[in-house]
């Protein structure tokens, strides 16, 4: 039988070969980055508030508990967000005639609650409860991070199943104190992980890994 192909294209089959496992190697490379970048996770994006309101200040600045304004995160699986009446018990005497605020008095005035555009949103089928992680000693900043330096709110993580699972899997790290789920600014004395695993048989923590702890 006559040879198709002239023996000096071998080293250019050759090329193509490699060439494409390469080009394919590459893609896929890519493709991993932009799922978990945040153009796709939108971590670290800050998303235009009706109000600009100021985390640093109200929780970092001034101190106030997050379970001020977050008033069902203890008993629900929502940690809520305020009514206007709880803006206006500071700011009916505090900044009570600034423009900025306009927005809130508008609200208070007319019963029409603040459309305050969401930062940390699961989809559908995924099942967070607030109440639970914090009993377990899992605080505020595990998930949502430093709120206390945050002008405006960014998603800190990418929420990807994997991101769970990992703190699933070792929930040491994670562990607090209970009467400390709501101080940001609480750090880690001694060694964290023999702390977060103390705690975590005081607190009845177990490695939770079952698809229908999630997805209900």
């Amino acid at each position: 039988m006559a040879q198709i192909f002239h023996p000096a294209w071998n080293p250019i089959s050759r090329v193509s070969i490699f060439g494409g496992l390469f080009v394919a190697a590459a893609l896929l490379w890519v493709s991993g980055c932009l799922v978990r970048s945040s153009y796709v996770t939108e971590a670290g994006v800050m998303r235009d508030q009706p109000i600009p309101f100021s985390h640093k200040h109200h929780a970092g600045e001034l101190g106030i508990d997050c379970r001020y304004c977050h008033t069902s995160v203890e008993e629900s699986s929502f940690a809520g967000l305020p009514p206007t009446k709880t803006c206006m018990n500071c700011h009916s005497l505090i900044w009570a005639d600034s423009p900025v605020l306009e927005p809130v008095r508008d609200s208070f005035a007319s019963g029409q609650a603040i459309s305050w555009s969401r930062v940390h949103r699961l989809p559908g089928y995924v099942y967070f409860d607030h109440s639970i992680h914090l009993a377990k000693g899992v605080g505020c900043v595990a998930c949502h991070g430093r709120v206390d330096d945050m002008p405006l709110v960014a998603q800190q993580a990418t929420l990807y199943m994997e991101w769970c699972l990992d703190c699933h899997r070792h929930p040491e790290p994670a562990i607090g104190p209970r009467e400390e789920v709501c101080n940001p600014s609480w750090s880690w004395p001694g060694d964290r992980q023999l702390l977060g695993q103390q705690l975590a048989r005081t607190y009845h923590v177990a490695s939770r890994t079952d698809c229908v702890d999630c997805h209900r």
